[in-house]
């Protein structure tokens, strides 16, 4: 695999499984150090050892939309590795399932809150410690959901079309130093994501061209060219990964 991330830093948020240590497990294939964040300092030590040590990731456990949390792993990344050229943000989360109608506002409020302005934060943070100066790379992980009505997880897929707009707004904000694009899977065979296809795996892939579901390394190795100078006349784009679902009226 190459090495053209050599020298470079990424934080990653969410990261202790699923997608966002997937792209991490990439990042550090090709060269990178990482800081992983996510909630529970137990699953971000076994993925730090996984990715082969503190030769080549750290871990910061807190919530994402803490900022308190945000300063503190940002502080770290630079005192541990000396820049930020690549900030990940892939935390999500989607605590309710139903109609919008009957929507708990407690819910929808929390949800904001992490999906939306969590990784605004984290953008503005990294920007003002790094980015402003030195120039970098931005990710956000939005989602199908996010570029068409899904029943169901509406709210979760509002929160993630304001992710997608946010994303190049803020691509026109930072060129031409920082670039900013995003990732929009569908159904991807995640812990988060078990409730969309279990006991029905094969019935939710046959909607697919492709006749499959996701896996983690299908949005890693795209995640990795948006991220790179390969990509480098590349910001505010999004980047439907999705086995061709939704050309079939699917999410």
């Amino acid at each position: 695999m190459s090495k053209r991330f050599d020298g470079r830093v990424a934080i990653v948020t969410g990261a202790s499984r699923g997608i966002g240590f997937s792209i991490a497990e990439r990042l550090v294939a090709e060269g990178a150090k990482v800081c992983l964040t996510a909630r529970k300092p137990e699953a971000l030590d076994e993925a730090v050892e996984a990715l082969g040590g503190a030769e080549h990731a750290l871990a910061v456990s807190g919530k994402a939309d803490d900022t308190e949390h945000q300063e503190a792993t940002i502080a770290r990344t630079l005192d541990s590795f000396g820049r930020v050229d690549m900030l990940v943000n892939n935390t999500g989360i989607n605590p309710a399932y139903g109609p919008l109608i009957e929507l708990d506002h407690g819910v929808a409020r929390k949800t904001f809150e992490v999906n939306v302005l969590g990784a605004l934060a984290w953008t503005q943070q990294v920007h003002r410690a790094w980015m402003a100066e030195h120039g970098g790379s931005v990710l956000n992980v939005c989602s199908v959901a996010g570029l068409k009505p899904a029943p169901g997880i509406g709210y979760y897929g509002a929160t993630k079309a304001m992710l997608t707009h946010m994303t190049q707004e803020l691509a026109v904000e930072l060129g031409p130093t920082v670039r900013v694009n995003a990732v929009a899977p569908a159904v991807v065979k995640t812990q988060f994501a078990t409730a969309l296809y279990e006991n029905n795996e094969e019935e939710v892939a046959a909607q697919y061209p492709m006749q499959r579901l996701g896996i983690p390394s299908d949005v890693s190795g795209a995640a990795a060219y948006l991220l790179s100078e390969e990509a480098s006349w590349v910001t505010g784009q999004i980047l439907t990964l999705d086995g061709g679902v939704t050309l079939t009226g699917g999410v």
